[in-house]
């Protein structure tokens, strides 16, 4: 069972980079070029950066799944662990909210409060 654990945290993890380094390229940077994109504060500035961290988000979230894999994989799968990759995930998902958006989407502190929690539960 171990050995699928690894292929399943593999795949996650290529997924993950594939969506990101894909997504960026062809998608975000194309629909950027866009001059109907919705003006949100006065501008599409915001716009543009909330739909880049919520794209590579998802990239975090399921570099998270692939580390939980791991953990399965080698019968590490304590709550302890499984708590501190939760905490890491969360964490870097607040970080990136938090940067991308120059702190103006209020997601990021709800990301770090889970975060936290979490790392708290280990």
């Amino acid at each position: 069972m171990s050995t699928l654990y690894f292929l399943a945290a593999l795949l996650a993890f290529g997924v993950g980079l594939a969506h990101s380094v894909l997504g960026e390229r062809y998608i975000l940077v194309r629909l950027f070029r866009r001059d109907n994109l919705p003006k949100l504060f006065g501008g599409t500035e915001f716009t543009t950066r909330t739909l880049r961290f919520a794209w590579h988000i998802t990239t975090v979230a399921w570099w998270g799944a692939a580390a939980i894999f791991v953990c399965l994989a080698l019968e590490a799968a304590t709550p302890g662990a499984v708590s501190a990759v939760l905490a890491a995930t969360f964490i870097a998902t607040a970080a990136i909210t938090l940067t991308i958006s120059r702190g103006r989407h209020l997601a990021w502190p709800v990301f770090a409060t889970i975060g936290l929690i979490a790392w708290y539960g280990v």
